[in-house]
């Protein structure tokens, strides 16, 4: 699937645009799937609120179990001063996380493809397993920024593994909250910290940052480059990257959906926030979908 040039690129950069990968058809299925999603969900208790900026609050009951659910966060910003909803609850979710594509068959067929898997391999991944998706809304005006971070901080393996494949559902411009990246920031200073579940395999003791490493991460936007992509548009993220993506105060939606991979091959601690619990074992990435 790829080229020694995008091989050497992605080694160097930490990062990999491929634009065209998906189909326009496959994104409008996704994207309808994932409305579907939406309208279908009802909160059965607290609305769960996502931030990447104050992870600890984030990690509620919903939060820690949905490794092998799906489950619908809000919007820090969908919330008035009365508790309800400012805008439709279809304007109001950020993402649907963490095994739609283990539980769906629409978003099962996009991620399980021989193309996607023969680019893991080209990268230097082995044994690929698909742990953790996202359906990500970027929402018309209230689309919350996302922290610079690099994603083995959430998705640890020894050794580091983690590998970030994000697609752009819709075109994601620097309106409307591309993504932006350090090139090279993966090969500078190492991981910087973990996220860990306080009490290893349990919900409810919340989740805490050990700091592995007091350099501090690029400054966004001006020590980052955007990656402005058409939909349909591959972006792969090296799990030691920094990256960010800013607020969307436009009114044009950033629908993207990202799967992170890991190497079967590495060790995945049991105080990853993230845990399957058996029921939905963890695929390769080269799985057959179902028809």
């Amino acid at each position: 699937m790829l080229s020694s040039k995008q091989v050497e690129a992605y080694h160097r950069d930490g990062f990999l645009v491929i634009e065209g990968f998906a189909t326009a058809e496959a994104c409008a299925d996704l994207r309808r799937r994932a409305v579907e999603i939406v309208h279908e969900w009802e909160p059965s208790g607290e609305r769960t609120v996502f931030t990447t900026d104050e992870q600890e609050r984030a990690s509620t009951r919903e939060f820690l179990s949905s490794g092998d659910t799906t489950w619908c966060f809000f919007e820090e910003e969908a919330f008035g001063p009365d508790g309800a909803l400012r805008q439709p609850k279809e304007l109001s979710i950020n993402k649907i996380g963490h095994a739609t594509h283990d539980l769906d068959p629409t978003f099962e067929r996009f991620t399980y493809t021989p193309e996607l898997a023969a680019i893991a391999h080209d990268l230097g991944l082995v044994d690929p397993l698909a742990l953790q998706s996202m359906y990500i809304f970027k929402q018309p005006g209230i689309g919350g920024e996302v922290g610079c971070h690099q994603d083995a901080t959430f998705l640890y393996t020894d050794p580091m593994s983690v590998t970030g494949f994000w697609f752009a559902i819709e075109d994601a411009t620097l309106d409307n909250g591309c993504l932006w990246a350090a090139p090279g920031g993966h090969r500078t200073a190492g991981l910087r910290q973990v996220f860990k579940r306080a009490g290893a395999m349990t919900d409810d003791d919340g989740t805490l940052f050990e700091v592995l490493d007091t350099t501090p991460l690029p400054r966004p936007p001006d020590d980052l480059v955007p990656l402005p992509v058409p939909a349909g548009s591959l972006i792969v993220l090296h799990g030691l990257l920094p990256h960010w993506s800013g607020a969307n105060r436009s009114p044009v939606s950033r629908h993207a959906y990202s799967v992170h991979c890991i190497s079967a091959a590495t060790d995945y601690p049991a105080w990853n926030w993230l845990q399957r619990r058996g029921a939905v074992p963890l695929r390769r990435l080269d799985t057959v979908s179902a028809p």
